[in-house]
């Protein structure tokens, strides 16, 4: 049975832009916005290499191509290759949306974490349940190194969480779409620093029942060994055999995407945002194509993922991949009460019972 496609009937605007019947609203805020930080399209630039991102990877590209996997020849790779349907078996991890509950500018965070919480996946060969990783507590630490919800890098997310010994599980932490820098939404006039309750926490009850939030000094926590980065078709295919990566690209070429095998060697290759890619596929008309998982929700392209033709750098897709390998992640963790008694600051730290590979 043919899939029936749903399309929005109002126009894609800017990030910025709003619509009411026929008039364009431009919020004063985003005009404000240098122009060297908007897409050709207008929209917001979320691609930004922070001043304290000083390593682009922590094995160098000689070093890396060394590697028993990148030393293999193309031809023996298999023809397609699905990190969401690998021999029946899903070893994604689930679908993000940066926009909610308000829009952020933290693609390169969701494109990392969700890269680096699939490979833990496929390292615990899809045990359950899933280890989602924080997206928010690197936004709430790391923005010196990675960014902000004004931008930031892939490979700068995977620096600042090795830098920094782990990012926490989302239970702890989970998405509210804020930075330090933020000017809208929920995250006007609150605390959106480094601290221990903004990296993970636990609330007891309302306050009206003097109950409060709690900071955890000890969390379920994923840490990398080492981190990279990779271009091109042959050897973004050897890479993706050990799992998905971080890729810049061209938004531009995505807005209105609805769905098939996009094909555009005429496409615009300004990187201005970050995706992960789960695999590649061949179509039946034979156009090879990347899979590319989205950070927009299910609401957009094929359930939240694309197809882009592979060869000539579409997009800009092809030109900067990152990768990070999984070191270790929480299985048995150390019991905190419901109010956090036991993991408190005043309290003697304890050590997670990490799974190391």
């Amino acid at each position: 049975m043919k899939k029936k496609k749903m399309f929005s009937k109002l126009p894609i605007l800017a990030v910025g832009i709003t619509v009411t019947g026929v008039t364009a609203i431009i919020d004063p805020l985003f005009e404000e916005i240098p122009k060297e930080s908007k897409t050709l399209l207008g929209h917001f630039n979320e691609y930004k290499v922070m001043p304290g991102h000083t390593k682009k990877f922590s094995i160098s590209k000689e070093e890396h191509k060394k590697k028993k996997h990148m030393l293999k020849d193309v031809k023996d790779l298999p023809k397609t290759l699905d990190w969401g349907n690998k021999d029946g078996k899903s070893y994604l991890t689930k679908n993000l949306n940066q926009h909610i509950p308000q829009y952020c500018g933290s693609c390169w965070a969701h494109g990392a974490i969700s890269s680096l919480s699939d490979r833990i996946k496929i390292a615990r060969k899809a045990q359950s349940p899933d280890i989602n990783l924080s997206v928010q507590h690197v936004l709430n630490c790391g923005g010196e190194i990675g960014g902000s919800c004004y931008g930031g890098s892939q490979t700068g997310a995977y620096q600042w969480i090795k830098e920094s010994g782990g990012v926490a599980y989302d239970s702890g932490n989970p998405y509210l779409a804020c930075s330090s820098d933020s000017k809208a939404g929920v995250c006007v006039g609150q605390d959106w620093s480094c601290s221990l309750t903004n990296t993970a926490r636990t609330c007891s009850t309302f306050p009206e029942f003097g109950g409060k939030c709690v900071g955890l000094t000890h969390y379920p926590n994923a840490t990398i060994s080492d981190y990279g980065t990779v271009e091109g078709v042959e050897d973004m295919k050897r890479e993706l055999m050990n799992g998905p990566l971080a890729c810049g690209i061209d938004a531009d070429n995505l807005r209105t995407y609805g769905g098939g095998v996009l094909d555009i060697p005429d496409g615009t290759r300004n990187v201005n945002h970050v995706i992960s890619v789960v695999g590649w596929g061949v179509s039946s008309s034979g156009t090879e194509y990347w899979i590319g998982r989205n950070s927009w929700g299910e609401y957009w392209g094929e359930m939240g993922f694309f197809r882009l033709a592979t060869g000539g750098n579409q997009a800009g897709i092809e030109s900067e991949c990152a990768f990070a390998n999984p070191a270790s992640w929480t299985e048995h963790n150390y019991p905190c009460a419901e109010d956090g008694t036991g993991c408190l600051e005043t309290e003697k730290p304890k050590q997670e019972t990490q799974i190391y590979i």
